[in-house]
């Protein structure tokens, strides 16, 4: 399939690529049309990978000589950085954007049965900081991700970019009803443990041997924290400790420590 030359901003056969700038816009329109967008040859090439379908890619026309190969996986269209702006709303300096369309979620329940240690998110709505604890969870051991119903969209842009793409190798699911879904953690033969700064909470470092044979680590949104039911709904509540009277961490740098403080024994 041969890649072909777009000169017209509103040409239907790009209508997956406009207003990627418009948060609002895009968070809206792109889950229920079963759609995402991923940026940069190295992330849509490990969406490729992860098995998920294009259903087109755009590339910069300077470009084409490059990464002309992906015109054997889908339909491929090239434009100029004129035309990329004003379709998209910004320079498309990494040269190339691809729509894939989004996989079925897998329930919970099979998300923990085939899962040794998973991070559970509550009202995590930053997709920077989605992005950044999925790159944590993919390279400190976790093997899954449960969100809130709150949560922002792994798949939404932002998030794939900062994550590079590491949000297609980690599985996750919606735990619903929130925060009773926790209930089915605990069932499914887990420690639920609360990530937060307050005082009296257990040092993570401190955590026995059975408490970190399954664990579930629960995080909440920057600033706000958990909330007292999801608290309220787990086994135990753990604390980085920390010097200088620092009181807390950006959610994803907490969520890399703890993910590495409890995979620290494991065999690499």
């Amino acid at each position: 399939m041969a890649v072909e030359l777009i000169t017209d901003p509103d040409d239907e056969r790009i209508a997956d690529y406009r207003a990627l700038t418009d948060v609002e816009l895009r968070t809206r329109w792109e889950p229920p049309h079963g759609l995402f967008i991923a940026e940069g040859e190295l992330v849509l090439r490990r969406a490729l990978r992860a098995g998920y379908r294009p259903r087109s890619f755009l590339v910069d026309a300077k470009r084409i000589d490059q990464l002309g190969d992906l015109a054997e996986s889908g339909p491929a269209y090239a434009a100029s950085q004129t035309v990329l702006e004003a379709v998209t709303g910004f320079h498309v300096h990494r040269g190339v954007l691809a729509s894939f369309h989004r996989k079925p979620l897998p329930a919970a329940s099979e998300v923990l049965a085939a899962a040794r240690r998973v991070a559970i998110l509550e009202d995590v709505n930053n997709h920077t900081n989605i992005g950044a604890v999925y790159r944590g969870a993919a390279a400190l051991g976790i093997d899954a991700v449960l969100l809130s119903p709150s949560c922002a969209d792994p798949l939404y842009r932002r998030s794939v970019r900062v994550s590079m793409g590491e949000v297609f190798a980690v599985p996750y699911a919606t735990l619903e009803p929130w925060p009773d879904g926790l209930a089915q953690v605990r069932a499914a033969g887990f420690t639920v443990l609360a990530l937060t700064p307050a005082p009296d909470a257990v040092a993570i470092q401190r955590l026995t041997a059975e408490q970190r044979a399954r664990t579930a680590l629960l995080l909440g949104a920057e600033g706000a924290g958990l909330t007292r039911a999801a608290q309220a709904a787990s086994d135990v509540r753990v604390v980085i400790p920390m010097r200088r009277e620092v009181d807390s961490l950006n959610v994803a740098a907490a969520a890399a420590v703890a993910f590495w403080e409890l995979g620290r024994e494991d065999p690499i």
